[in-house]
C-alpha cells in the first residue's frame, strides 16, 4: 500500500504565539509516544475516503455508509492546523486492537444494505474510490470494492486482514489486505470483519516509513541528469556574464576614462553613448514604490521561508507526521516576517516613501491575501462537496490571529529597523531634478520584450524538478529528495542573477533607465511559464477530473507560480540593484 505525507502536533487558539508554537512537530504524550505495553490498546483511525485519480477530492471515511465496530470509547486524539487545513479527518473505526494479541477473523458490524446506500457504493465503485486508515500515525490504503468486466455487478471488500510488525514496544509496520468480496444486492445484509496479525520484525522504528518511499522514481538518473544539466546551465551562464559583461565594461570604463581627458568641445562633438549617459536617473525612484517594495520584501521573505524549510526538511523527517510540513512553513512564515519589513520598508524609504505604515500594511499581507482568498474561494466549492478539504471556522479564526497577532507585529519591527538602519539614499550618483527622455530603440530592446524572454532560462533550470514536486503533491508520493530541492534553488538563483544582469546591462545601454521594474518581472516571468507547465502536467500526467478538483488543482498552481514569481523578482532585483551600483561608484561621473 502507498502512503499520504504526513503531519505534527497540537491542537488550540488559545493566543496567537502559543497556537504558533503548536505548530511545530513535537513528541507527544501517550500513544503518540509510539511506544506500547502489551495488550495495550492500538487506535485504529479512519480517515478519508475519495476518487483514486483526485487526491484532493476527499471525504470523511463514513461518509459512505460503512458501519462502526462496537467499541466505542476513545481517548486519545489530537488535530493539529496543519491537519485541519489538509483536510484530515480521522474518527474512530471502533476496532478493538491490542499490541500483540492476535485477533482471529471476526464480525465487527453489519450494514443493511438499502437502496440508498447500494447506490452510494455503486457511485464509489464506478470512481474508483480508495480510503485510507492510520495506526500508530502509519498510513494504511484500501480500495472501497471493484465491479465485473461487464460493469453490470458491483462488489464490496467487507474484510480487512491487517498484519502488523513490532520491534520491541514499537509498532514498525503496517500492511492491509483486502478480502470478502461481497456483490451489492438491495434490501440485503453484509458483514463488515477483519482480523489482526502480529509479527516480530527487524525493521528500525527510525526507518519505518522507508517502505512509503519510492527511490526508483525520485533517484532515477534523469533526476541526476536535470541536476547536472542545470549545473552546466550555470557554469555556462556565469562564464558567459562574466566574460561579456568584464570585457564589455572594461571596454566601457576605457572609453568613458578617456572621454575624461577631452576638454569641452570635443565632449559635445563626440559620440557619447551608453549606460553611463542615464547616471543621473538610473536611481531614479521606481515607478509605483509602494507596490514595488511590497513585492521586494514579500519574495525576500518567502526566499527565506523557502531555504529554512528544505534545510529543517533536510534534517528532519517530515514526512512522518500528518501535515507537519505545512505546519512548519506556516510557522517559519510567520517568524520570518522581520525579513518582509526590513527588506520592504529599508526599499521604500530610500526611494523617498513617505506613507511606509501603508506599505508595512501590503507588505505583511500581500501573501497571506493571496493564499488566503484562494483557500477561502476553494472552501467554498469544498463545502458545496461536503468535502474534509473544508476548511473549519475554528481553523479560520486560528490563520487570522496569525496574521493580525505575529505576522503584522513581526513586520512592523523589520520596517522599523529597516527604515533606520539601511533607509537612508547613499547612491554613488546624483538624480537630475528632470528625467532624461528614453530613446527609441530597436524592439527586442523594449522592456516588455525583456521580461518575456527574461523567464525562460530561469524555467528551464527548473522545470524537470517541477515534474518531481508536482507528482509528490498531486500524485501518490512523498518527496524526501530536498538535497535535490536544495541544488535546484540554488541554481534557480544564480541562473536569475545573471539573466536579470545580462538583460538590465543592455536595457542601461539603450539609455533606458527603467530597469527596477524591468529586473523584476523579467525573473518573475519565470511563474508565467511554470503555470503554463502547469497545464500540460494536468491534462497529459493526471487522470483529475470534476470542478472541485480542477478549481483546488488551478487555484493552487496559481498560488505556487505567483508566489514563486515574486520570490524570483526580489532575487532578480537584488542581485542587479548590486551590479548597477557596482558599475555606477567604478565609473568617474561630473
Amino acid at each position: 500500500m502507498r502512503p499520504l505525507p504526513g503531519a505534527p502536533g497540537a491542537p488550540g487558539v488559545a493566543a496567537a504565539a502559543a497556537l504558533l508554537m503548536l505548530l511545530l512537530p513535537r513528541a507527544r504524550a501517550d500513544e503518540h509516544e509510539h511506544t506500547y505495553q502489551d495488550k495495550e490498546e492500538v487506535v485504529l483511525w479512519m480517515n478519508t475516503v475519495g476518487p483514486y485519480h483526485n487526491r484532493q477530492e476527499t471525504y470523511k471515511y463514513f461518509s459512505l455508509p460503512f458501519c462502526v465496530g462496537s467499541k466505542k470509547s476513545i481517548s486519545h486524539y489530537h488535530e493539529t492546523l496543519g491537519e485541519a487545513l489538509q483536510g484530515v479527518e480521522l474518527e474512530f473505526s471502533g476496532l478493538d486492537i491490542k499490541f500483540k494479541d492476535d485477533v482471529m477473523p471476526a464480525t465487527y458490524c453489519e450494514i443493511d444494505l438499502d437502496k440508498e446506500k447500494r447506490d452510494a457504493f455503486v457511485y464509489a465503485i464506478k470512481n474508483h474510490y480508495w480510503y485510507q486508515m492510520y495506526i500508530d500515525d502509519l498510513p494504511i490504503w484500501g480500495i472501497v470494492g471493484e465491479a465485473d468486466e461487464n460493469g453490470e455487478d458491483y462488489y464490496l471488500w467487507t474484510y480487512k486482514k491487517l498484519e502488523i510488525g513490532f520491534n520491541g514496544n514499537r509498532i514498525v509496520d503496517v500492511n492491509l489486505t483486502s478480502e470478502g468480496k461481497v456483490k451489492l444486492v438491495p434490501n440485503t445484509k453484509i458483514q463488515m470483519s477483519y482480523s489482526v496479525k502480529w509479527k516480530k520484525s527487524d525493521v528500525k522504528f527510525e526507518d519505518r516509513f522507508d517502505k512509503y518511499l519510492d527511490p526508483s522514481f525520485f533517484q532515477h538518473r534523469i533526476h541526476w541528469f536535470s541536476i547536472f544539466n542545470s549545473f552546466m546551465m550555470v557554469i555556462f551562464l556565469v562564464g558567459l556574464v562574466s566574460m561579456i559583461l568584464m570585457r564589455t565594461l572594461r571596454k566601457d570604463y576605457a572609453r568613458y576614462s578617456k572621454e575624461e581627458e577631452m576638454d569641452d568641445m570635443d565632449r559635445d562633438l563626440g559620440d557619447e553613448y551608453g549606460w553611463k549617459q542615464v547616471h543621473g536617473d538610473v536611481f531614479r525612484p521606481s515607478s509605483h514604490p509602494l507596490i514595488f517594495s511590497s513585492l521586494i520584501g514579500s519574495g525576500c521573505q518567502i526566499f527565506a521561508v523557502s531555504l529554512i524549510v528544505i534545510i529543517v526538511a533536510m534534517i528532519e523527517d517530515l514526512y512522518t507526521e500528518r501535515g507537519s510540513m505545512l505546519s512548519t512553513a506556516i510557522f517559519v512564515y510567520a517568524a520570518t516576517s522581520p525579513v518582509n519589513g526590513y527588506f520592504g520598508g529599508s526599499l521604500y524609504a530610500r526611494q523617498g516613501g513617505r506613507r511606509w505604515i501603508k506599505q508595512m500594511f501590503i507588505g505583511a499581507f500581500l501573501i497571506p491575501a493571496m493564499v488566503c482568498g484562494t483557500a477561502f474561494f476553494i472552501n467554498f466549492i469544498a463545502i458545496y462537496y461536503h468535502a474534509s478539504r473544508a476548511i473549519p471556522f475554528g481553523t479560520m479564526v486560528a490563520v487570522c490571529c496569525i496574521c493580525f497577532f505575529v505576522i503584522l507585529p513581526l513586520n512592523l519591527v523589520g520596517t522599523i529597523l529597516g527604515r533606520n538602519l539601511s533607509g537612508q539614499p547613499n547612491f554613488p550618483c546624483r538624480v537630475n531634478a528632470v528625467p532624461r527622455p528614453i530613446p527609441e530603440k530597436k524592439w527586442f530592446m523594449e522592456p516588455a520584450v525583456i521580461v518575456c524572454l527574461g523567464g525562460i532560462l530561469p524555467f528551464g533550470s527548473i522545470f524537470i524538478e517541477m515534474y518531481f514536486i508536482f507528482t509528490s503533491f498531486w500524485a501518490y508520493k512523498i518527496y524526501y529528495v530536498y538535497g535535490f530541492m536544495m541544488l535546484v534553488l540554488v541554481i534557480l538563483c544564480i541562473v536569475t542573477v545573471c539573466v536579470t544582469i545580462v538583460c538590465t546591462y543592455f536595457l542601461l545601454n539603450a539609455e533606458d533607465y527603467r530597469w527596477q521594474w524591468t529586473s523584476f518581472l523579467s525573473a518573475a516571468s519565470t511563474a508565467i511559464y511554470v503555470y503554463m507547465y502547469s497545464f500540460y502536467y494536468y491534462f497529459f500526467k493526471t487522470k483529475m477530473y470534476g470542478l472541485f478538483q480542477t478549481s483546488f488543482y488551478f487555484g493552487y498552481m496559481a498560488v505556487f507560480s505567483t508566489a514563486l514569481g515574486i520570490m524570483c523578482g526580489a532575487i532578480g532585483y537584488m542581485g542587479t540593484s548590486a551590479f548597477v551600483r557596482k558599475i555606477y561608484t567604478n565609473v568617474k561621473i561630473d
